[in-house]
């Protein structure tokens, strides 16, 4: 199954960095002025959705979704909703954090949404990656000295069983509330790889390039 790639119209800064996340083999599907990013990321969509309210139809000979501007639903959760529909299991998300924090943090959820279906989803922009480590993985996720910092939040209830190991603040065991956030930048250790693992409940993990 090919993976899919959401971009909506958050700001991006370093097309390049963020273009060289993509496969040939992509399913993108872009989201209203998420079209402005085509020439930047260099990529065509398979699908459209949107309703239209801050970029104009571009009449592209790609299967194209109109909604209506009056929805319960983002054109970006539309856009994943459908995806969902048509079998995805693996999700890119790029140009849905930025600028409009209820909009940042509306996205932020949808890999919430996609856990719960036991799909893979991650957002990533011109500085860092984010997804959910939860007691659905299975295995430990790994982090690799690549990234400068990285840090466990949690949105969504209480994690407990919380295990960080290879990094400069190990945890073994931990609980994080959404009260008090004390997982917020840490570093794996030269060298090495960090394991972050939850046992009940979930974390967004943010990884910072």
């Amino acid at each position: 199954m090919r993976r899919c790639v959401i971009v909506g119209g958050a700001s991006i800064g370093d097309y390049e960095a963020v273009g060289a996340m993509l496969r040939p083999d992509d399913y993108m599907i872009y989201c209203d002025c998420g079209l402005r990013h085509m020439d930047g990321l260099g990529t065509a969509p398979d699908l459209i959705v949107g309703d239209f309210d801050s970029y104009s139809n571009p009449g592209l000979d790609a299967e194209t979704i109109i909604l209506p501007c009056e929805k319960d639903d983002t054109d970006t959760v539309f856009a994943v909703k459908e995806a969902l529909r048509r079998g995805f299991e693996d999700f890119l998300l790029v140009g849905v954090v930025g600028e409009r924090l209820d909009h940042t943090l509306g996205n932020v959820s949808i890999l919430l949404m996609l856990d719960s279906e036991g799909k893979k989803g991650t957002i990533i922009d011109d500085y860092s990656e984010m997804e959910i480590v939860s007691d659905r993985c299975g295995k430990p996720c790994i982090i690799d000295d690549s990234y400068v910092y990285f840090s466990l939040i949690n949105i969504s209830g209480t994690a407990r069983g919380v295990t960080i190991r290879g990094a400069k603040y190990p945890l073994e065991n931990a609980e994080i509330t959404c009260e008090y956030q004390y997982g917020v930048s840490n570093e794996v250790l030269p060298g090495c790889t960090a394991e972050v693992s939850v046992g009940e409940g979930r974390l967004l993990l943010v990884k910072v390039r």
